[in-house]
């Protein structure tokens, strides 16, 4: 049971991280200190496979739309994506994901809108951060210095996301530990590193939790997994980067009030010391 108590005792195991001091996020040049207040990222998918069916949109006038309005209430930036991670989902090749893409981005830039961009092809990368798009999302593990590159010279902040395989989408198993927060530092820690020796100077680490993770673990085994996750961030604050989350829908425990479900695990996260939530319902 997650009481006030086990929160505190948790904090109390792993003195002074809490409170460790962690680099702004920058998005377009301005410089937010997540510790004061949340950096607020806004979702817009795409693709009609996405899980969160509130956040699609099906044509560049919807989905800048939505960009828009998700900006009035109260986003910083704005997540765009053009393939679902989905394991069923459709594939999406470089050349498709360009040409959904850099029209939305280019247009929200028109209305000041901030972008992210989700993706693990350098071709889109490349076409995204030149549209505009002032933050990568990384969803891809290996070999990335293409991409990390591609932002240094972009001047885009990085969120470099824990990816069990080579990307999203190559469908490796995923493992959860009796302890989550070694493994994300094993693999976060050398890749900050060369991401900064490419030129990324602003990072976010997003742990993965809105990505598949297999059959074999049940609805009710990876809620769990993503609420200790959640709470247990502020450890990653050691690596000196605030932490971005996926806040989880978890459709199998809410059920008819699955929109519920993200303010829900929202709590979790600031307890948690996460300052960067990616979000499909930014209003809660």
């Amino acid at each position: 049971m997650i009481t006030a108590e086990a929160i505190v005792r948790l904090h109390d195991q792993y003195p002074g991280l809490a409170d460790a001091p962690v680099a702004p996020f920058v998005i377009d040049g301005t410089a937010f200190d997540t510790d004061a207040a949340p950096v607020v990222m806004g979702v817009v998918n795409l693709s009609r496979d996405s899980t969160y069916r509130e956040s699609i949109a099906i044509s560049t006038e919807s989905a800048v739309r939505k960009a828009r309005l998700q900006m009035v209430e109260g986003a910083h930036v704005i997540d765009i994506g053009a393939e679902s991670s989905r394991a069923d989902a459709s594939r999406v090749d470089a050349r498709g994901q360009i040409e959904r893409l850099v029209p939305v981005i280019e247009q929200c830039r028109e209305s000041s809108v901030p972008v992210s961009v989700e993706s693990y092809e350098p071709d889109v990368v490349r076409a995204c951060l030149s549209a505009g798009a002032g933050v990568l999302n990384l969803t891809g593990s290996d070999p990335n210095d293409e991409m990390l590159a591609l932002a240094g010279e972009a001047g885009a902040s990085v969120v470099m996301c824990y990816v069990p395989g080579t990307h999203v989408r190559d469908g490796s198993p995923f493992t959860i530990h009796d302890d989550p927060i070694p493994p994300l530092i094993d693999y976060f820690g050398p890749r900050i590193e060369r991401a900064r020796a490419l030129g990324v100077m602003s990072l976010a680490l997003d742990p993965g939790l809105g990505f598949f993770y297999g059959a074999a673990i049940s609805p009710r085994e990876k809620y769990l997994h993503q609420a200790q996750v959640l709470l247990h961030s502020f450890r990653l604050r050691e690596l000196g980067r605030p932490v971005c989350q996926i806040m989880p829908h978890a459709f199998d425990l809410f059920e008819e009030r699955y929109r519920l479900g993200e303010p829900f695990f929202t709590v979790l996260a600031r307890l948690g010391g996460v300052g960067v939530f990616r979000v499909h319902e930014v209003p809660d």
